[in-house]
């Protein structure tokens, strides 16, 4: 296991896109956001994925896009990300919502044809750290949710994160899959060595897959919640909601569609969804931060089933995680640094990991 600082990892994010031929500008966004995935533990959104992203670089990503605002008005935008990697047209909504929503209240912003953006709660977290409350979904890239009741996967993991300022704490963050994980969650669990949980896929014939390897390769994921009688419809219904926010109001593909018409070598046009709300629109100025304040105490203050692990609120593991990872660095496993040694190989890229 190798222990990465924060600023190695972001450099060596921005040596392998920048050598992918994305702009200066471009790449050190795009680094910020992965190395604030890693260092808040979401391993499966950081660092990790840009051996996935070298393989789509081919037939599904523009290194050097055209992102443009196509729709504008006081309230709400679309964005056109021109087939462009998610991140730099994704921290351009949030910017936009952000002085929107500053301006007016409340603002969504939309993306299109775009392409994986990385953790949805880092995007949260910029609008909850501007005082607004901020809400952001995305289709996926991949198919891998089997609906309640049927046999083959039709949705991604469909992800949705909910944040909100407090006063005293940090925001809250909530940054969840409608699957019982992230695809990549189960990469990370192959590249440890460990066996899956059961529940969080399935093989081909609907039993339990365990194994993290051929889970990760067929893709079968059970809906958030697992079967029916376990509420695993609920995930499903909230995966389909995912969809008609970050997808059909952006005008993007619906992924099975689009294989289907267009193939799956070809650009993924995925469509993002970015809400912010000001609640001085409905509070006095900081009267929302303190009852929250007050829910997190409450919270805080209940009584552990065990003593060992107290009552956390979403966000906490992670801004948690950060702190101690900004002191102890950025854990890679041996198997993730091959892969990112391959990949600076393979794209002339400098390796800086180590030394």
């Amino acid at each position: 296991m190798l222990h990465v600082p924060a600023e190695r990892l972001r450099q060596q994010c921005q040596e392998i896109l920048h050598a992918w031929g994305m702009s200066a500008e471009h790449a050190a966004i795009t680094a910020d956001i992965l190395t604030e995935t890693d260092l808040r533990g979401v391993e499966s959104h950081g660092i990790s994925m840009l051996p996935v992203y070298d393989g789509m670089r081919a037939t599904k990503l523009n290194m050097q896009p055209d992102i443009r605002v196509v729709r504008d008005t006081p309230v709400a935008a679309l964005i056109d990300a021109d087939n462009a990697l998610g991140h730099v047209p994704s921290k351009l909504a949030v910017d936009l919502a952000i002085a929107k929503a500053t301006q007016m209240g409340v603002a969504v912003v939309t993306v299109r044809r775009s392409a994986h953006f990385g953790a949805a709660g880092c995007y949260t977290d910029m609008i909850a750290r501007a005082g607004l409350i901020g809400i952001a979904t995305t289709s996926a890239r991949g198919i891998a949710m089997v609906p309640t009741f049927g046999t083959e996967p039709v949705f991604g993991t469909n992800p949705i994160s909910v944040a909100a300022p407090a006063g005293r704490h940090p925001p809250f963050n909530l940054d969840m899959a409608t699957t019982p994980v992230a695809v990549n969650k189960l990469k990370v669990y192959w590249l440890k060595g460990k066996e899956l949980p059961e529940g969080w896929a399935y093989d081909a014939q609907g039993k339990p897959e365990r194994n993290a390897e051929r889970a990760f390769k067929t893709r079968r994921m059970a809906p958030l919640g697992g079967t029916r009688e376990a509420g695993g419809h609920k995930g499903y219904g909230l995966a389909m909601v995912v969809n008609i926010l970050s997808a059909t109001l952006s005008g993007t593909t619906f992924q099975p569609l689009r294989i289907r018409r267009e193939g799956a070598d070809t650009p993924d046009n995925i469509g993002h969804f970015f809400l912010a709300i000001d609640p001085k629109l409905f509070r006095e100025e900081g009267a929302f931060e303190r009852d929250l304040d007050e829910m997190i105490d409450f919270l805080h203050g209940q009584t552990p089933a065990d003593p060992a692990q107290p009552v956390l609120v979403p966000g906490d593991p992670e801004y948690a995680e950060r702190e101690a990872r900004l002191e102890t660095g950025i854990p890679l496993p041996d198997a993730l640094v091959a892969q990112i040694k391959d990949v600076c190989r393979q794209s002339n890229a400098a390796y800086v990991l180590e030394g």
